[in-house]
């Protein structure tokens, strides 16, 4: 996020008068005046000889540019704890795809309001939030469903890859030798999940952590396509939006967004009664 604006200060240059008119104009250069001669006329100026330049004014001092914002120095929890505080902050806004100019209209609404001069009323204004967050959520399920599209053309054509009914794409990494789930059990498994573009958003490898839940409990992509897998086995599944989490999404992931998951099941179980 930018830093708060600065207010460079102008330097102010005093204006020199303007000479007052002379009786009549005076030559270039004048021969010296005899003491009792009256003053000499003027001289007309000679054809094609430039007037002598006037003396050039001394250059107005550049302004200082505005000292750089020290990068934060997180030395304490609480300074730690606050710069977290940005990071939710940021997040909370990724909804509204903020471009870096309107990222410092937020940094100086912050700033106006510590220093209890909002150039704004909230009570006037606050209502709009909700519609512009709804307009550009819209803009960026379109791109969103665009842009997967495009990814599932192209998955398509990789060797393996299988598509359901629903619009899964399914692909086969290792083969297991287990049983295979039906929807009523409960899996134990170890997974990464990312966007089209390769940002993880989920890893229980990170968390070095398998996950269990029953099949039924998940994203209706995980329900039908873990059941094609069998124990011991891996697998990817591509899951289209509407097997995921449809256009509103979720923290950090993208409404419209499809999603691609690495499966490994380790286990399975019934679901207790």
């Amino acid at each position: 996020m930018r830093g708060f604006l600065l207010v460079i200060p102008f330097l102010l240059h005093a204006q020199t008068p303007a000479p007052k008119a002379a009786a009549a104009p005076k030559p270039a250069v004048s021969a010296p005046k005899p003491a009792a001669a009256p003053a000499a006329k003027p001289k007309p100026p000679v054809a094609g000889m430039a007037k002598p330049a006037a003396a050039p004014k001394p250059a107005a001092p550049k302004p200082k540019p505005a000292a750089a914002v020290a990068a934060p120095v997180l030395t304490t929890d609480d300074q730690k704890a606050i710069y977290a505080i940005g990071l939710s902050i940021h997040k909370s806004l990724a909804q509204f795809e903020l471009t870096p100019d309107e990222l410092a209209i937020v940094s100086k609404a912050l700033a106006d309001s510590a220093a209890g001069k909002p150039a704004l009323d909230i009570n006037e204004w606050g209502p709009k939030i909700e519609p512009l967050a709804r307009s550009r959520a819209d803009r960026g399920v379109v791109r969103e469903k665009a842009a997967s599209q495009a990814y599932f053309d192209k998955s398509m054509a990789i060797p393996g890859t299988l598509k359901t009914e629903s619009g899964i794409l399914y692909r086969e990494l290792t083969a297991g030798n287990g049983p295979q789930p039906k929807a009523s059990d409960n899996v134990k498994v170890h997974y990464r999940g990312t966007l089209i573009n390769g940002t993880e958003f989920d890893s229980s490898y990170k968390r070095n952590e398998p996950a269990q839940f029953p099949l039924t409990g998940v994203i209706k992509c995980w329900t039908e396509g873990v059941q094609k897998m069998k124990v011991g086995g891996k697998s990817m599944l591509i899951c289209p939006a509407d097997m995921a989490y449809g256009d509103r999404g979720r923290p950090g992931i993208p409404g419209g967004a499809a999603l691609i998951f690495e499966i490994e099941l380790l286990e399975i179980a019934p679901v207790a009664q």
